[in-house]
């Protein structure tokens, strides 16, 4: 008996959790249909945080979709005046995509000030100038090897050629 009593009752939550998340609405137009789908896709939950209303199975998420349906298709209300009666009763934060204004500045610039310090970042760690220590032979050499044999001349000093060969092995410090 007890098996069996077991066996019914997980049928029957898993049949009350089924019936939980289909929601059936009529619609006499495909037009209203679509509208109905694309608001509730663009809507917040606001109990989810980031789930718009159409993925969400939070009881709020719920009668929003209601008060949604009832808007649209009982009162004939447009996209722009559901969308306003929502965030009078909720606030902006139903809104995935909130306007520009005096709140939502920082929001929207945020991201802006954020790429402008890494590109400042950027160039100043990418125009650092390595400064070595060259003998002046070795000056020399490097003059010659960039091409600024003009510069080694005006430094009253007669460019001379690269000659690996010239030179004697030179010893490593420890």
């Amino acid at each position: 008996m007890k098996p069996l009593l077991l066996v019914v009752l997980i049928a029957v939550s898993f049949e009350v959790f089924a019936a939980s998340t289909v929601e059936v609405h009529v619609f006499t137009d495909e037009a209203l249909e679509r509208r109905y789908y694309a608001l509730i896709d663009e809507l917040r939950c606001p109990k989810c945080q980031n789930t718009n209303l159409a993925g969400s199975d939070a009881p709020i998420a719920h009668d929003l979709r209601n008060t949604v349906y009832r808007l649209l298709i009982e009162e004939g209300r447009s996209d722009h005046e559901i969308r306003q009666f929502l965030v009078d009763r909720y606030g902006e934060f139903v809104l995935y995509d909130p306007p520009f204004n005096p709140y939502t500045a920082l929001l929207w610039l945020l991201p802006l000030i954020a790429l402008g310090i890494g590109v400042v970042m950027l160039r100043r760690f990418t125009r650092r100038e390595v400064v070595l220590n060259l003998s002046p032979a070795e000056e020399a050499q490097l003059r010659v090897l960039r091409g600024d044999v003009a510069l080694g001349a005006s430094m009253g000093e007669a460019p001379k050629a690269y000659n690996p060969q010239s030179e004697e092995p030179k010893e490593k410090s420890v």
